[in-house]
């Protein structure tokens, strides 16, 4: 890709563990230059977590700089406004308040620059629950999400951070819409994008199904499928493959891979609403025809069917996976070592967006960003030697 799309684009982030940097990697994959502020000395303390957490910052912090600078200091809160002033975009997901008392606040920053995009990454937008502090766990349980996930009587936090991801990339989507405005009036402007009203529109579905029908949702698990075959079978050897016969044509192409064209026939499978309403003999029929077969065997049959199909993988599977090690970016963990990990899921004329910096380390562009604003190296020594950077 020879020009990104944002390139030229100055966004300075103030964050922290998968919402804000989420917000940043979408801009930086995009070609924004994206400037991490982090606290001096140490860094954020997301380079630090472990167990689930222990992946976060080398995953969501490709493509940017870092600069550190103690912005409790005077010296520290002058660099950051330094910075601010040459900015297009501002993104912090810091709790109600924080950046504020920091004097970074929207009100304090947009009479420094009036065109910066201020996006302020938070548990909710303004209500009655703005001022609480939230995670994406506990939204997760507040809006139903965690109660549709897990079987009845069991709710179950979804497998990813997958609001506070969304919440990130809301951000994106506001941050673009206020750009755009920008162009036409000159002006900045705060966005919010937030947890809690993100996991809401996710289950937005399940509230209109039961608007619609009068009938609440059941969790996922205990749902009532819309199609004939959509679950898992076991195949020959124990392994378990996901099939998914939803249309007309997924059910021709099954009977006529599997040499049943005596179903097509069937008054029972003669439609999607007749496989539904028969479904424990459909069941029947597909689980023998798994149970005969191999999952490898059975996997190639139903691709060349044209039937939706998929093993019930592990993450680190994708490391083996063809398509997803197709667009793999090489980023480097903190161990020095590589792993082919998903770029941004879309594509550019085919190609997807590229790895272009890794994951920085602690101040690893304080130089050359305060020397992009001027800053002789006497300067920079002095404001490293009281603290104030790193």
């Amino acid at each position: 890709m020879s020009a990104l799309p944002l390139e030229g684009l100055v966004v300075l982030e103030f964050s922290h563990t998968v919402m804000g940097p989420t917000c940043g990697v979408v801009l930086a994959d995009l070609g924004a230059d994206v400037i991490r502020v982090e606290p001096a000395p140490d860094g954020d303390r997301t380079r630090r977590l472990h167990g689930f957490a222990t992946g976060f910052f080398a995953y969501f912090n490709r493509n940017k700089r870092c600069i550190c600078i103690d912005l409790k200091s005077a010296a520290g809160l002058h660099v950051a406004r330094d910075l601010l002033a040459g900015a297009d975009v501002l993104v912090e997901n810091f709790a109600p308040g924080t950046m504020e008392r920091l004097g970074l606040g929207w009100e304090q920053v947009r009479a420094v620059n009036p065109r910066l995009i201020y996006c302020a990454l938070k548990g909710f937008l303004p209500g009655p629950y703005e001022h609480r502090p939230a995670l994406d766990e506990v939204v997760q349980f507040m809006t139903g999400l965690a109660y549709m996930t897990g079987p009845p009587g069991q709710p179950l936090r979804a497998g990813s951070s997958v609001i506070d991801i969304m919440g990130g990339v809301m951000g994106d989507v506001a941050i673009l819409a206020a750009l755009r405005q920008r162009d036409r009036d000159g002006q900045g402007r705060r966005v919010t994008s937030a947890l809690f009203e993100s996991s809401a529109f996710l289950v937005g579905q399940h509230m209109a199904g039961e608007a619609a029908t009068g009938e609440p949702s059941p969790p996922m698990p205990a749902r009532s499928s819309a199609w004939g075959i959509y679950e898992t079978f076991p195949t020959r050897g124990g392994e378990k493959l996901f099939i998914g016969i939803t249309s007309d044509n997924h059910w021709r192409g099954f009977c006529t891979a599997f040499d049943r064209l005596d179903l097509l026939a069937d008054p029972r499978f003669v439609s999607n609403a007749a496989r539904v309403a028969n479904r424990p003999a459909l069941r029947e029929i597909v689980a023998a025809v798994a149970a005969g077969h191999d999952i490898a065997a059975l996997a190639r049959t139903m691709e060349q069917a044209g039937i939706p199909f998929s093993p019930v993988n592990r993450p680190s599977d994708l490391f083996g996976d063809p398509q997803a090690q197709a667009h793999a970016l090489p980023v480097r963990m903190p161990a020095g070592t590589t792993a082919g990990l998903p770029p941004l899921p879309i594509a550019f004329d085919d190609e997807s967006p590229r790895l272009r910096l890794q994951p920085p380390g602690v101040g690893e562009h304080t130089d050359a960003v305060l020397a992009g604003l001027g800053y002789s190296a006497e300067r920079i020594a002095a404001l490293r030697e009281s603290g104030a950077i790193r």
